[in-house]
C-alpha cells in the first residue's frame, strides 16, 4: 500500500513539476491543501488523520494536531523554521522531521536588503507621492558605508552580510554560537552584548528562530537604544518584535523606520501599523521567488522520500 502524504504549502509545485514528479516516482498518494490559505488547527486535524507523511509550510503542527495523526511517520518542512511544529511531541512519537535547509536563503537575503533600501530611501512613500503628481523632493538616509547589525548569523544572516559588503558596510553580528572562522574571513565583527547591536547599528536585521528565549527580543527598551536614523528589518519570524512597542516607536519617530515581512498574526492585528508611512510591510513573502519555491519544493519532496526510505529500513 502506498504511503499517503498531505501537502499544505499553496506554492508547492507552482512553477515546476519536479516536486510532484519526485513524489510520483516514489509512489506516494498525494493530497493537497484544499483551502487555498494557511490552515487552522481544526482543519489540520481533519486533513491529516490518516496520512503517513506531510510536507508542511507554516500551518500548525501542534501537539493537539499531531495527536490526531496516529499514522504519521515523517514531516518534511517546506523551509527551515520549525516553530510551528511541536518538536518535543514529534520526538516522543518517533516522528522524523527534516527541513529544506538553505533552499530559500538567497531569496530571503535579497528581500531583507530590498526592505532595508525601501525604508531607508522611502521608496514606497516617494512612489505614492509621484502617483499623486507631487514631485517634491523627499530627503532620505544613506546605506553606503553604514553599519548593519545582524542578530543571528546563520545561513541567511551570512548571505545578508555578503550583500552588505557590496555596499562597503561595516557588519556587526550577535549570535549565541559564533562562527569565528567565518567572521575572520568575511570581515564580520561579533559583539558580546546584544545592546551593542541596537546602539551602534544604522540597520538592524533579525535572523532568528522564534522560541521562548527569542520572543519579543526587541521591545520598548531595545527600540529606545537605537539611533533616530536606524532601520529595523524582520524577515525571520513574527513574534521576535513587540509590535505594540514598534508601533509606538514609529509613531513617535524614535527610529527612522522598519521593514517587516512577518507578524505575530498575519495580517497584523495592530491596524495602526498599516497606517504608518515609515514602515514597509510584506506578506511573509521574502522566500517567494520562482527559484526559491522550486528549490523548497524539490528539497522537501526529496527529504520526504529519504525519511520514508529510512523509516522502511527501520521498520
Amino acid at each position: 500500500m502506498a504511503y499517503k502524504v498531505f501537502v499544505t504549502p499553496r506554492s508547492f509545485g507552482r512553477h515546476s513539476n519536479e516536486p510532484d514528479e519526485i513524489l510520483k516516482r516514489f509512489g506516494v498518494e498525494v493530497k493537497k491543501n484544499p483551502y487555498g490559505k494557511i490552515m487552522t488547527e481544526a482543519q489540520m486535524i481533519e486533513e491529516i488523520k490518516d496520512v503517513d507523511g506531510i510536507i508542511v509550510g507554516v500551518d500548525p503542527l501542534s501537539k493537539e494536531v499531531l495527536k490526531h495523526a496516529e499514522k504519521l511517520k515523517v514531516i518534511s518542512k517546506y523551509g527551515v523554521g520549525i516553530d510551528n511544529i511541536d518538536m518535543d511531541y514529534a520526538k516522543e512519537r518517533n516522528i522524523e522531521v527534516a527541513r529544506a535547509v538553505n533552499a530559500n536563503a538567497d531569496a530571503v537575503a535579497d528581500y531583507t536588503f530590498a526592505l532595508m533600501m525601501a525604508v531607508a530611501r522611502k521608496v514606497v512613500q516617494i512612489d505614492k507621492e509621484c502617483r499623486e503628481l507631487n514631485w517634491k523632493k523627499i530627503t532620505t538616509v544613506d546605506i553606503h558605508k553604514k553599519t548593519v547589525g545582524l542578530i543571528g548569523l546563520g545561513n541567511i544572516g551570512k548571505k545578508v552580510a555578503q550583500r552588505a559588503k557590496g555596499f562597503e558596510m561595516d557588519v556587526l553580528a550577535y549570535d549565541l554560537m559564533p562562527d569565528h572562522e567565518y567572521a575572520k574571513s568575511s570581515g564580520v565583527q561579533y559583539v558580546d552584548r546584544l545592546d551593542d547591536i541596537f546602539a551602534k547599528s544604522d540597520f538592524i536585521s533579525l535572523h532568528l528562530p522564534l522560541n521562548k528565549h527569542t520572543a519579543h527580543i526587541i521591545g520598548k527598551e531595545q527600540l529606545k537604544l537605537m539611533k533616530s536614523t536606524a532601520v529595523l528589518v524582520n524577515t525571520a519570524r513574527g513574534g521576535l518584535i513587540d509590535e505594540q512597542a514598534l508601533s509606538e516607536a514609529l509613531q513617535e519617530q524614535l527610529i527612522w523606520g522598519a521593514g517587516i515581512d512577518v507578524f505575530e498574526s498575519e495580517p497584523p492585528q495592530n491596524k495602526e501599523l498599516l497606517e504608518l508611512d515609515n514602515i514597509v510591510i510584506g506578506s511573509h513573502c521574502a522566500a517567494s521567488t520562482v527559484q526559491a519555491i522550486d528549490n523548497m519544493g524539490i528539497m522537501s519532496s526529496n527529504n520526504l522520500v529519504e525519511l520514508f526510505e529510512k523509516y522502511g529500513e527501520m521498520a
